[in-house]
């Protein structure tokens, strides 16, 4: 703006300079008058221009989903729910990890939730209205109808610490180093899906829970991340906790329970109805049903259920 403006008082100045010179050079002067003219054109394009306001992309408008899953499938989860969002930039999920017995209470309580996913059947059918009255005590009605599902399968496992000190090296091992209070335990609360698992395999092999615990022979986790930690740091001699999670902090399974001792260990899905975007929240589902997300299960010891 500042270059039109010293052109164009050069140019002012050159005429003045002109008609001093008289009639002679009106032709000059004509010519001279047409280049003010265009400077003039010039500078005040520039100027509109400079008052045009600068156009601004509008920001994408995200929608947030939020999942509440067992804490088994935190690595899992999050790696997948990073993917996701990646291709779908319109989406932010976000998670809530922590034991299904309190993923559940959260839920009944009113928490803000689109999507559960639990470790156990018990928890979901205590929110599903269709589930077995004798489970469902309370008549809760939280389970969008059509959107539940097995996603996957996993396996308990009997995890020690680093180096085995105890010796033990099968569930055999465990109940005869429980008779003789030789053995301590990890195991999960019984609001927990690992520790309802534990609690049976304690069954199946004749053992009291509560001989155990009063002998000092058992320590509990409120969740099944709780129970991993006491093993990898060797406060215990051995863990029942799951294989996947036994997997990603790098413990030594000595032996996995079969479906006779605590049946089958599966992972059931449902959008709820308390969410705010029940369809963007089956298609999430979906992409964790996809071969894409089998994949990642896999790798740290899932089983994808096909149905």
């Amino acid at each position: 703006m500042k270059k039109h403006m010293a052109f164009f008082t050069s140019i002012c100045l050159m005429m003045l300079a002109l008609a001093g010179c008289g009639s002679a050079k009106e032709d000059a002067a004509d010519a001279s008058s047409a280049v003010v003219e265009s400077a003039v054109s010039a500078v005040s394009e520039e100027a509109s221009d400079a008052d045009e306001p600068e156009q601004k992309e509008e920001p994408v408008q995200k929608t947030e989903l939020i999942v509440f899953a067992a804490a088994s499938m935190q690595e899992t989860l999050t790696e997948l729910g990073d993917s996701y969002m990646n291709e779908n930039p319109d989406i932010t999920v976000v998670y809530n990890f922590d034991s299904s017995g309190t993923l559940k209470t959260q839920i009944q309580e009113g928490a803000d939730c689109d999507i559960f996913i639990s470790a156990g059947q018990k928890q979901m059918n205590q929110l599903d209205i269709s589930a077995d009255p004798q489970v469902n005590t309370e008549g809760l009605d939280f389970v969008l109808e059509d959107t539940r599902f097995n996603i996957l399968e996993n396996k308990v496992a009997l995890a020690v610490p680093e180096g085995n000190p105890a010796g033990i090296n099968s569930y055999e091992d465990m109940k005869s180093g429980l008779e003789s209070n030789s053995v301590m335990l990890a195991m999960g609360n019984s609001d927990v899906p690992v520790g309802q698992y534990t609690q049976k395999i304690l069954a199946y092999y004749g053992l009291s829970e509560e001989s155990l615990a009063q002998a000092g022979c058992l320590t509990y986790g409120s969740n099944v991340k709780e129970v991993t930690t006491q093993v990898s740091e060797g406060t215990v001699d051995c863990g029942i906790i799951y294989a996947t999670d036994a997997f990603s902090a790098g413990l030594t399974v000595v032996d996995t329970a079969t479906e006779e001792m605590c049946g089958q260990v599966s992972y059931p899905a449902a959008v709820l109805k308390v969410s705010k975007n029940p369809e963007k929240a089956k298609a999430f589902l979906e992409y964790l049903n996809s071969e894409k997300a089998d994949a990642v299960f896999e790798a740290v010891g899932f089983t994808p259920i096909a149905e």
